[in-house]
């Protein structure tokens, strides 16, 4: 069972262009009910029909968690991607009535810190917005230090540093600003967790950062924004259903599975939850793993996949479904 089975009837009504790239879409309830609670860093899986295909994309709340009369999200233009950023900015106008599944957090803050440090780049920033709303009416000790390459594309930058004052600290490549992580990480009261969220190599220099310095594990959380992938169609045999089933080249294997009417759980439909972690029966070929769930080692074995992310090249794939 997934979240994004049971979806919740929408209508879109505001979109707002923050920048050139990226677009606020705000929804409301079509039957005027509040919306599901959420904590600070959830995300709601968005369905869009596209022209006969369907896609469900993940995409971190921004709104109040305190507020459930609507949700809002901000979506970052990817003209190389499979469709779906495409399909928001030219295809969503207010009035239009969509679906979105129920609020699920895997970056929720530990209400255990003593201390909030969070680090956010580019569209990144998006979950750190409840995060922050919800710390702020908490009265718990948070601060965000915000990364983008230009002052143009540094979405929400100028509105978070009014609301929040000393709690914000930004830097603009263009004007030659960056974090210096190991004396942010150095200079942190014990029981301090960080959150980070943004481009792989951010998140990576983040944990690699806070390890050498002795950060505890569990004081690191980061979630990776990944989308699924575009590649060559390939086929599959699900073995339980006792059918095969073509992945379209813009279609990621999970929409592929769930298209068939067989059923899958998932989750983040980011690669990093293993909520879709499927056994693989047969395998003549090379998957593109792309996840960030499995290791190495179940990489090479070819006995595992993550369907949210992954792609085949070869003969013949055959999955446990």
């Amino acid at each position: 069972m997934s979240a994004s089975d049971h979806l919740i009837p929408v209508v879109v009504s505001n979109v707002v262009e923050v920048n050139p790239i990226i677009k606020r879409f705000e929804f409301k309830h079509v039957n005027g009910d509040e919306l599901p609670a959420f904590s600070g860093g959830a995300h709601i899986v968005v369905e869009m029909l596209d022209d006969g295909t369907k896609r469900k994309n993940p995409y971190s709340l921004m709104s109040s968690p305190f507020e459930r009369d609507q949700y809002a999200i901000s979506v970052r233009r990817d003209d190389t991607g499979r469709g779906g950023s495409k399909f928001m900015h030219e295809q969503v106008r207010p009035g239009m009535q969509m679906k979105i599944s129920a609020p699920v957090n895997l970056f929720s803050l530990d209400l255990r810190a003593r201390k909030h440090l969070m680090i956010a780049g580019g569209i990144g920033i998006t979950p750190f917005i409840a995060q922050m709303t919800q710390a702020d009416k908490l009265g718990v000790p948070f601060e965000l230090h915000y990364a983008a390459r230009s002052v143009s594309q540094a979405a929400y930058m100028d509105s978070l540093a009014d609301r929040f004052g000393d709690h914000v600290s930004c830097y603009c490549d263009d004007q030659g600003e960056s974090v210096d992580l190991e004396v942010l990480l150095s200079n942190q009261p014990l029981g301090t967790h960080v959150y980070v969220c943004g481009p792989k190599g951010m998140i990576e220099r983040v944990v690699e950062t806070a390890s050498s310095l002795g950060w505890p594990a569990a004081h690191v959380h980061f979630e990776h924004f990944l989308a699924p992938p575009v590649g060559e169609p390939f086929e599959v045999h699900l073995a339980k259903a006792g059918i095969d089933i073509t992945v379209g080249a813009e279609q990621s294997l999970l929409e592929a599975v769930e298209a068939s009417g067989t059923p899958i759980n998932c989750m983040c439909r980011g690669g990093a939850c293993g909520q879709c972690e499927t056994v693989v029966v047969a395998c003549d070929g090379d998957i593109m793993h792309n996840d960030h769930w499995l290791d190495e080692e179940q990489r090479a074995a070819k006995q595992r996949i993550m369907p949210c992310v992954s792609r085949f090249r070869g003969k013949r794939l055959e999955l446990d479904l």
